[in-house]
């Protein structure tokens, strides 16, 4: 099979599974992390006319670009997302205690703040949900390995999916070359992976594609707490 028919079949499967997911299991939404896989969901949902909610999380401290492409989601697909931001008592009460950029001093404060800003924020978007969709891919990091296309959540208690779970990444960029996706404009400054601007750094050729997020930590710890399994 050619590298054209395959990318056309891993389409066609995951175009499969958005609608059977929306069929049979809705309410369900889609938490796009603005990332190159998201948007080729995103693409998907929109062009299938899928009952699926798409939302963000907006932690505060997006970089501009990530900002931009909201704003371009809303100028190509007619959509704007719905954007769900921390608890300021929250935020306040951890910056207050430890500082604006304590993240930085261990990881427990890290994962303190990736709670504030992401976890929480998360938890309230999926209330009253029986599935959620995510743009992870097994081959993103070490701690993604045999990442399955369907899983129970049972941190949230409700099934989660993961459509391109087993795409790699140049069929990400070629679905989204040949049908005119946007997408974040860091990603052409070698920023594979964008989340929180502080938290987020370019990456030199060779290195790891998740090896620009929280890059003082070892790689078996590099999760927010969005998608860690519960024990």
């Amino acid at each position: 099979m050619t590298a054209s028919a395959t990318l056309e079949a891993r389409i066609a499967e995951a175009r499969a599974l958005l609608q059977r997911i929306a069929r049979e299991h809705a309410p369900v939404v889609f938490a796009n992390s603005l990332g190159a896989e998201d948007m080729v969901l995103t693409d998907l949902i929109r062009k299938e006319g899928l009952d699926i909610d798409i939302f963000s999380l907006d932690t505060g401290r997006l970089p501009l670009e990530t900002h931009d492409l909201i704003d371009r989601i809303h100028q190509h697909y007619g959509l704007k997302l719905t954007l769900y931001y921390p608890r300021h008592e929250l935020v306040e009460t951890f910056t207050r205690t430890h500082g604006i950029n304590a993240f930085y001093q261990s990881i427990d404060l890290r994962k303190a703040c990736c709670h504030a800003r992401k976890v929480e924020p998360l938890q309230r978007a999926l209330v009253g949900k029986k599935a959620w969709i995510t743009g992870l891919r097994a081959q993103q990091s070490t701690t993604r390995t045999g990442l399955p296309i369907q899983e129970f959540d049972a941190s949230n208690r409700l099934e989660k999916f993961n459509p391109l779970a087993d795409w790699p990444e140049q069929d990400v960029w070629a679905y989204i070359r040949q049908h005119g996706v946007p997408y974040n404009a860091l990603h052409d400054k070698f920023y594979p992976s964008i989340g929180c601007a502080p938290c987020t750094r370019a990456i030199s050729v060779g290195e790891d594609l998740r090896a620009g997020r929280w890059w003082w930590e070892d790689p078996s710890t590099k999760e927010c707490g969005l998608h860690l399994k519960k024990p």
